[in-house]
């Protein structure tokens, strides 16, 4: 790289790879403000334009698919670097082909990248997700130092039958399956236990956690965006991996929380803002 005269890179720094939706907080929306809350400047490539995602019945869609290169070439010729590389939702295998070039391309010794293999729940693949996509994800995993799957994640990527009431010993094998693809940390979110949702967290040369946090009503929009966002933040920050974890819990739960005494939709996602500063 030339000579970089401007003191761009005097300022950590994490390229949030992921799609932009303008309302239903989720994705680079709520990514965003919770990185920079960390003190980390976010630099977001938007894979897609929503006017709102697309659990409403109608939403505004713009693929930004034949755009993301040119965007990435100009911070090539501004000589940018990473500390951090944070990906989301990938919608189609060309993007995922980008995603691991610009891994390639700004990766550096010191760079965390993690990855949210965003591509399925409640042990149904996403719609837009195919054989090749899945396989794809498989290879960009293998370039993470971070993944952040949920159980029916990490069943695609271990090809693994899902079950919900998995035991843990078969989880701890999904684990150590995805960790010996190449990311040093694995965080498998959203095991289902009774009235818990359980987070299971796997790191080489550590012995596995399990963290907890009582279920409060329904599933809401964009909290695995958040949660990844703190967990990339941190990394940035070399926080403890356990401890990302554990803050990260606390705080999607307290988001939760008030949005559940505002009566806010699920779809509309939770009120982070109003707890922002226990970051």
């Amino acid at each position: 790289m030339t000579e970089n005269r401007y003191g761009h890179n005097n300022q950590k720094k994490i390229a949030l790879i992921n799609d932009f939706t303008g309302f239903g907080k989720c994705s680079i929306t709520v990514a965003l403000p919770v990185i920079s809350a960390l003190k980390v400047q976010c630099c977001p490539v938007p894979t897609s334009i929503f006017s709102n995602h697309t659990a409403y019945p109608e939403y505004y869609f713009e693929d930004y698919t034949d755009r993301m290169q040119e965007y990435i070439d100009n911070w090539k010729k501004l000589d940018l670097r990473f500390e951090g590389i944070a990906t989301g939702f990938l919608g189609s295998d060309r993007q995922i082909e980008i995603v691991k070039r610009f891994i390639e391309d700004f990766k550096e010794k010191d760079t965390k990248v993690v990855v949210d293999p965003v591509m399925g729940d409640y042990g149904v693949k996403y719609r837009t997700y195919t054989d090749k996509m899945c396989e794809q994800m498989k290879e960009l995993v293998a370039l993470s130092d971070i993944v952040t799957p949920n159980l029916t994640e990490c069943c695609i990527l271990t090809d693994t039958d899902y079950r919900e009431d998995m035991d843990y010993k078969s989880i701890r094998q999904m684990a150590a399956k995805i960790a010996s693809m190449g990311p040093e940390k694995v965080v498998i979110t959203g095991i289902m236990r009774a009235n818990f949702i359980n987070n299971y967290v796997f790191e080489k040369g550590r012995e596995p956690k399990i963290i907890r946090s009582k279920k409060l009503g329904e599933s809401r929009s964009g909290t695995g965006d958040i949660f990844s966002s703190i967990i990339a933040a941190d990394a940035v920050n070399q926080e403890d991996f356990e401890v990302s974890v554990r803050k990260a819990v606390k705080f999607i739960k307290r988001c939760i929380e008030i949005s559940n005494k505002r009566n806010i939709p699920p779809e509309d996602g939770v009120c982070f803002e109003d707890v922002l500063k226990y970051l």
